[in-house]
């Protein structure tokens, strides 16, 4: 936290770590998830730029869609459920705006389908972790 006070402004997106391989754009607590995956692909040798787009209305669009148009490869890592959710919209951004620039289509992490557990360490298992957005983005780079 910064010190004193402070203001996040509305409508620009934060590009929280520069790369060239694939984006991660990750809301609220998926962006240290993010930012922990994009370490690990870094040993990889696979450079991740992680895009965290601090409000979604107003949405920047064109900070996901320049990322997305610079690396040819999105994950997009929420929370929340994917389906109906905001990860199904920044996705469609991303693809109706970087259609022509993409290798492969924007691909979508969050909730797993099924009730939030009370207990905080089943529900910790409900959510992307590092480990699973390293595996699908070195995938998505690296196809077997």
């Amino acid at each position: 936290m910064p010190e004193g006070d402070y203001t996040i402004p509305l409508g620009l997106a934060d590009v929280k770590r520069a790369g060239d391989d694939i984006t991660l754009v990750a809301t609220s607590s998926m962006v240290q998830v993010a930012l922990g995956a994009a370490i690990l692909l870094a040993k990889e040798g696979i450079s991740a730029e992680v895009v965290d787009p601090r409000t979604t209305w107003p949405l920047d669009e064109k900070t996901l869609i320049d990322s997305a148009k610079k690396t040819s490869r999105v994950i997009v890592l929420d929370e929340g459920y994917g389906r109906y959710g905001v990860t199904a919209e920044l996705a469609a951004v991303i693809a109706e705006g970087a259609f022509y620039d993409l290798d492969a289509p924007v691909k979508r992490m969050g909730a797993m389908q099924v009730p939030i557990p009370f207990s905080p360490p089943l529900e910790d298992a409900t959510v992307p972790t590092e480990q699973m957005v390293f595996e699908r983005a070195k995938s998505m780079c690296r196809p077997s």
